[in-house]
């Protein structure tokens, strides 16, 4: 392949992939509807990026066209490609094509896999063993969501949304946890299992499942595996920079994985890769203080679980008032988990709850930010359905010892910017 076109570049896995194009010594171009502090990251490494989309923008030479799961069939440019003929994969197509035949070690699981996979990125390349990892967020040690390496080695952060997990080939898979999610494709938790059973049955007898093998949701799942399963709760906790419990098991299954690949590796190397772990962009990142002098943080968190375990360790470090700005993210997520969302938010004081983002979704009136915050409040919390701009003139009032927190896959993280001065 000569030329490739990325549709949706701006795609946090979809822009490590242009990169790993970029450096193969393919000619890599792509396109989104708006700019982000991703496609000017991959500006700045010379791959151009046009916006907004259009038909005009595929290359008259491309190979072969890359799309994003955000983006459909109709998309101009798609359209435009089907027209000529051109071939046409998905993002996580693609990432199994180029990981064939690799080392290849996933990270799946319904919580932790961004950090997990760049904390088992940083340890294998304190190691020496130089992999080439591909990451959900940008990684701060990195300065990017991508890594060149030069050995057989390739760390991808997986997904299980629309079977995505199964297109890879991983030598060794790291299953994090397991809970409902995704729930516009998996129609029940035991849907979900059923695509993580195969992949675990298809990871060969020569590689590992690094996992919780008393995880309820889980055990079942490893009926009949091939390959040795590792518990990686069986770990010590590492001293870590993060904050919370969630970080300290996050940094078991990457420990766990590191010495299934390396098994010589010392416990001081384990100590010192994952204590200086400096964490990832939006996962509990931490902006700077309001004009009033509240703390600002960011979370990517956007299923209960994550909330919850997110407020629960920001309330931990907080002395004053916790705020949240949630953002949630589909409609089906937001409508099948509501009265877990409803609980979620114990640890806060007062919660506003923004316009549900609706990605690739349609409104189909079952569900509503107005009714999340209803159940909220229902629950003991203070609650409110704002918009944007009417969240921001609200969190700006916090005061010194409070701590606001924008939370949720969309865009509720440009507030954080805003407020952080």
């Amino acid at each position: 392949m000569k030329r490739v076109h990325l549709v949706g570049i701006g795609g946090i896995g979809m822009s490590a992939l242009a990169q790993y194009f970029k450096d193969q010594g393919v000619a890599v171009t792509g396109s989104d509807r708006e700019a982000s502090p991703v496609t000017e990251m991959l500006e700045k490494r010379g791959i151009a990026v046009a916006i907004p989309q259009k038909a005009e923008n595929v290359p008259a030479d491309a190979d072969e066209v890359v799309y994003s799961d955000a983006v459909p069939a109709d998309n101009p440019e798609r359209a435009e490609a089907a027209r000529r003929g051109i071939p046409q994969s998905s993002y996580f197509e693609m990432l199994g094509k180029v990981s064939a035949g690799k080392k290849t070690v996933a990270v799946a699981g319904t919580h932790g896999k961004t950090t997990t996979t760049g904390m088992l990125g940083n340890i294998l390349i304190n190691a020496g063993t130089s992999p080439t990892v591909i990451v959900g967020s940008i990684v701060k040690d990195f300065g990017s969501n991508y890594v060149a390496g030069t050995s057989d080695l390739f760390v991808v952060e997986a997904c299980e949304y629309k079977d995505h997990l199964l297109e890879l080939s991983p030598e060794v898979l790291i299953i994090t946890n397991l809970e409902w999610d995704h729930t516009d494709f998996f129609p029940s938790l035991s849907a979900l299992q059923d695509s993580f059973r195969r992949a675990i049955e298809r990871v060969p007898a020569i590689g590992a499942v690094v996992t919780s093998p008393g995880n309820s949701n889980i055990a079942p799942l490893l009926a009949r595996v091939q390959a040795k399963v590792i518990d990686y709760t069986q770990e010590p906790a590492y001293d870590l920079r993060l904050p919370g419990n969630f970080n300290v098991e996050n940094a078991r299954a990457a420990a766990a994985a590191a010495r299934v690949i390396l098994p010589d590796l010392p416990r001081d190397a384990l100590e010192r890769s994952l204590g200086g772990f400096e964490g990832t962009w939006r996962r509990f990142e931490y902006k700077g203080k309001t004009a009033n002098g509240a703390d600002v943080y960011d979370d990517y968190a956007h299923h209960p679980t994550a909330v919850r375990e997110t407020l629960h360790a920001l309330r931990e470090k907080t002395a004053g008032k916790v705020i949240i700005a949630f953002h949630p993210h589909l409609y089906s997520r937001t409508r099948d988990l509501l009265d877990e969302f409803a609980r979620a938010f114990a640890d806060a004081d007062k919660v506003y709850i923004a316009p549900i983002y609706a990605a690739r979704e349609k409104d189909d009136g079952s569900v509503s930010s107005e009714l999340l915050a209803e159940r909220i409040r229902e629950n003991g919390v203070d609650a409110a359905a704002l918009d944007f701009d009417a969240i921001e003139r609200e969190l700006a009032k916090a005061g010194p010892g409070d701590a606001i927190m924008t939370m949720g896959a969309g865009d509720i993280y440009k507030v954080a910017d805003r407020l952080a001065v």
